[in-house]
């Protein structure tokens, strides 16, 4: 536009402006200064004081750069292999293997809410097909699995199985998942109170895992998180040992990420430690919050 602009309207791009102020390595600066995700991450697991070998598994994506922070993410995922089938090491391993590997090459920006079941599918068939592979035809294998991605200031869970996720905000534990198992199912039917769940034979049969059928159904939601919440994924060796509330206790201390990992698997072992136990903890220091417009997010100011 030459010369001035109309009377009562002036438009003001502060983005191009700074462009013209500042030099390039001042913006990058600013830019760099913007509140974003931060998480702190620690895990733990232990053979129990029964088993010989360990069918738990766990794995995460760490991103090697701001940059990739927020294209791609955080991954957290921790998977136990069914008892009483043949190799329940080789499903857990394998799920995790897959899932994690296909979560780093994942194209840049996808969105996480469908992105995270499409690789459980994919860690799935990984885990059916290794029952076709010559040296286990004949076995069978199964895994449970909860998948945890964080990008901005949102969590997706997904899983399969009696895996779990809870969040941990101002002291106290929420269930973000629910399990497939029998009981479970009995108990939104009315069949069974949660109290009875702890001690019915049949709370460990599952109605869905990873590995049996060519195709699996994971639930998935989305949680939004705030600076001081805590996640925790856990495989049943944890949780049917300790409460809600006994987790949250453990958890909101402030203590060294590793060393609350290790602290909530030892007590869980400590209790009864029948079963492998493994927890992976995820501190969240500070989010980037965003807003969406057509599938995309967009920074909010600060």
């Amino acid at each position: 536009m030459n010369g001035k602009p109309p009377s009562g309207i002036f438009e003001f791009d502060v983005s191009q402006s700074l462009k013209s102020i500042l030099p390039a390595a001042v913006r990058r600066m600013v830019q760099a200064a913007a509140p974003m995700l931060d998480v702190q991450f620690g895990q733990a697991t232990d053979f129990g004081k029964v088993r010989a070998n360990n069918e738990d598994a766990m794995g995460s994506f760490l991103p090697s750069s701001r940059q990739q922070a927020r294209s791609h993410g955080y991954l957290f995922a921790v998977a136990d292999g069914v008892g009483g089938m043949d190799l329940g090491e080789v499903a857990s391993t394998t799920a995790i293997s897959v899932l994690t590997g296909e979560f780093a090459r994942a194209q840049a920006g996808t969105m996480l809410i469908s992105l995270l079941p499409r690789l459980i599918q994919h860690a799935n068939a990984a885990v059916h097909d290794c029952t076709l592979a010559p040296e286990y035809r004949g076995k069978k294998m199964a895994t449970t699995l909860v998948a945890c991605a964080l990008r901005h200031d949102q969590a997706i869970v997904s899983h399969v199985g009696d895996s779990r996720c809870y969040l941990v905000r101002n002291g106290k534990a929420r269930q973000a998942t629910q399990d497939h198992t029998w009981v479970n199912e009995q108990r939104k039917m009315g069949l069974i109170s949660a109290s009875e769940i702890a001690e019915s034979e049949s709370r460990h049969v599952l109605i869905r895992s990873l590995g049996p059928e060519m195709f699996v159904s994971p639930d998935t939601n989305a949680l939004t998180l705030l600076a001081g919440d805590v996640l925790v994924l856990s495989t049943d060796g944890l949780h049917d040992e300790m409460s809600d509330s006994a987790i949250a206790e453990i958890v909101s201390q402030n203590k060294n990420i590793d060393e609350i990992a290790r602290e909530l698997v030892a007590r869980a072992v400590e209790i009864d430690g029948g079963d492998n136990t493994t927890a992976q903890v995820i501190r969240v220091r500070s989010v980037e919050q965003v807003g969406m417009y057509r599938g995309r997010p967009y920074r909010l100011p600060s």
